[in-house]
């Protein structure tokens, strides 16, 4: 996943990732509540020679003393956990063997596991008070975490019967990642009452890249992670978009949770004629970098765009949508996205590493998205549940309707899912709509999934009629940059 190499002893492999990749497919450490942190006081080299000295000191007397032996590769470990963790740093860590396996592994295309992207509170806690569970952060399409339903934001709070507040990163990873065709059994926890159970089988998990198809004359372009192949995967279909004489483009960034800092840079060449694309800022200013477009485009400035984002965007995803919001070249349609705004380093040591925040990066209109995330000009959201509707479905789910039906009638047409829909309708008083796009969305997983469904997908559907209503360049004249959506929400706040 390397982006830029320095001649140096050690690789610095440049990241801009939600999640470091293994063999579930990707995992990360969710932060507790931090913000830039103020200048420490100056240290000087004679104390960080004391604090070297100490280390080595007591590192020795535990081997020599401790009342029992001990692993030299124990206290290793512990140590290098522990300076990573006093960090506070979601996204730096130190990374053992297998995680640096993991992370090769995924460069290399492809791995075992079942095809989520997840995250883990540092300590017994998340921020908002709830236990340290894992998070998804977005499931992999054609994956078998996509296909067993499960969602972004899910917490899995139980595997094969371990609850994972009590288990390590670590140990969820051994857990969740086995041989292709076994199964892991996870209890899967949805808003504040859903909790129901899911059993995965595991596959091989391939880096998706692309997916792309024609909606009348508007080509719709879906990204699903930022890989070495996803630029030029773009170029191919924009390219088939052009030889279709396509009006606009959607570009769907939805769930994509990141990846390659240079991928964002090249997606981003495609609609933009040169400029500002990303700017990184560290503590070292030679470190400060200023990634710029090339003053060549192929998607033309006459052809409308709209960015299709939600809270599962994130990373290079928000390096994207923000570059092209803030220059005035994209509309933006669906929620606000994850806010991750830090650059990391992977730097290797022999056969472990390490992964450190080196830089923060600023979009165009020089605004910082960490933990705050990118609004939408055009907000969409899928309907949300009430606490009773909430109760309802976690009945309907746990009752495995909805898949029996699926099993016994995998090529259903749309009567046959209109006649089951009404009928839990009638049983479990759920929104007739909802019920249809979970049974067409539950169809969809036994086979490959569809690049669109244009029937349920609401913020799609609205993409379509801005693009289609004549509206567009309207819109795009009254949206604001990221800088100043930020400068009102300040007056708001100062005048409350």
């Amino acid at each position: 996943m390397d982006i830029k190499q320095k001649k140096s002893p050690l690789t610095w492999v440049w990241i801009t990732v939600t999640v470091v990749f293994c063999a579930l497919f990707t995992f990360a450490l969710i932060p507790g509540a931090f913000a830039q942190a103020t200048a420490p006081p100056p240290v000087t080299q004679s104390q960080i020679r004391n604090y070297y000295n100490a280390i080595q000191y007591v590192f020795d007397f535990i081997i020599r003393s401790y009342v029992d032996e001990i692993d030299p590769k124990v206290l290793f470990e512990g140590a290098m956990n522990g300076m990573f963790n006093a960090l506070e740093d979601p996204y730096s860590a130190f990374l053992t063997e297998s995680d640096m396996k993991d992370l090769s592994d995924t460069t290399h295309g492809s791995f075992g596991g079942v095809g989520l992207n997840i995250n883990k509170a540092i300590g017994p806690q998340r921020p908002d008070g709830k236990p340290s569970w894992v998070e998804v952060v977005s499931p992999i399409e054609d994956t078998p975490g996509w296909r067993a339903g499960i969602n972004p934001g899910d917490f899995i709070i139980d595997i094969d019967g371990t609850p994972t507040e009590t288990i390590t990163m670590d140990e969820v990873l051994v857990k969740l990642r086995g041989t292709p065709g076994e199964s892991v059994r996870l209890v899967i926890k949805r808003g504040e009452r859903m909790e129901f159970p899911v059993t995965i089988v595991r596959a091989i998990i391939e880096v998706p890249t692309v997916k792309h198809a024609m909606i009348g004359d508007v080509g719709y372009l879906k990204l699903i992670t930022f890989t070495p192949w996803t630029a030029d995967r773009a170029r191919e279909a924009i390219n088939e978009f052009r030889s279709k004489n396509y009006k606009s483009l959607i570009l769907d960034l939805r769930n994509n949770y990141g990846g390659r800092l240079d991928a964002a840079v090249e997606i981003s060449n495609l609609f933009l004629d040169g400029g500002l694309v990303v700017r990184t800022r560290s503590r070292i200013p030679n470190d400060n970098h200023d990634f710029n477009a090339r003053r060549t485009t192929l998607v033309s400035a006459d052809i409308p765009v709209i960015v299709l984002i939600n809270r599962g965007s994130a990373s290079a995803s928000e390096i994207v949508a923000g570059a092209l919001k803030d220059r005035g070249r994209a509309y933006l349609v669906g929620e606000n996205t994850f806010g991750k705004g830090s650059v990391q380093q992977v730097i290797p040591l022999s056969n472990i590493g390490f992964k450190i925040t080196t830089a923060r990066y600023f979009t165009p209109s020089d605004v910082n998205i960490d933990k705050i995330g990118i609004p939408p000009d055009r907000e969409v959201l899928f309907p949300q549940f009430t606490e009773e509707d909430a109760d309802r479905m976690n009945r309907l789910i746990n009752d495995n309707k909805i898949t029996l039906f699926v099993e016994q009638n995998p090529q259903a047409s749309t009567a046959q899912v209109d006649v089951f829909a009404r009928r839990l309708e009638q049983e479990y008083g759920l929104n007739l709509a909802l019920l249809r796009r979970l049974i067409r969305n539950e169809l969809n997983r036994t086979t490959i999934a569809p690049v669109y469904d244009l029937e349920y997908d609401i913020q799609l559907q609205e993409a379509l009629n801005i693009l289609r209503g004549g509206n567009y360049q309207n819109l795009m004249q009254n949206a604001r940059t990221l800088r100043a959506l930020q400068e009102e929400a300040e007056e708001r706040a100062q005048a409350g």
